[in-house]
């Protein structure tokens, strides 16, 4: 767990990226409170915030009595929206910094495939 970050955003966090890489499929159950509770031996309440907040995005949906599920096309969801903070937070910070240093377009394409090769 990263100490600086509150437990519940890292618990939606590991929730999000288990839909992403395919671990939790679409109407999938997702462990319930208590076990991610268990698990990383924090309040359930914590726990269920996390969970609640995938509910709130509508990534997840609840069956009563159930427990929670992947909601239909929250893997495409997720996809798009990290695929938005990824070019806001990384890479357009990466092509105004090379503008500021005069790295060429070209140049930075090469940054990016010699370090991909390797």
């Amino acid at each position: 767990m990263d100490e600086d970050r509150p437990l519940f955003a890292q618990i939606a966090e590991q929730i999000e990226n288990d839909i992403i890489d395919g671990t939790l499929a679409e109407d999938s159950q997702v462990p319930s409170t208590n076990e991610f509770a268990a698990f990383h031996r924090i309040n359930p309440a914590t726990a269920a915030k996390g969970v609640n907040v995938l509910v709130d995005d509508g990534v997840l949906y609840k069956r009563r009595g159930i427990g929670m599920f992947v909601s239909p096309g929250a893997r495409a969801t997720l996809v798009a929206r990290r695929r938005e903070r990824f070019e806001n937070e990384y890479l357009k910070p990466i092509i105004a910094e090379a503008a500021k240093l005069g790295i060429s377009r070209s140049e930075l394409s090469t940054m990016i495939e010699t370090e991909t090769a390797q």
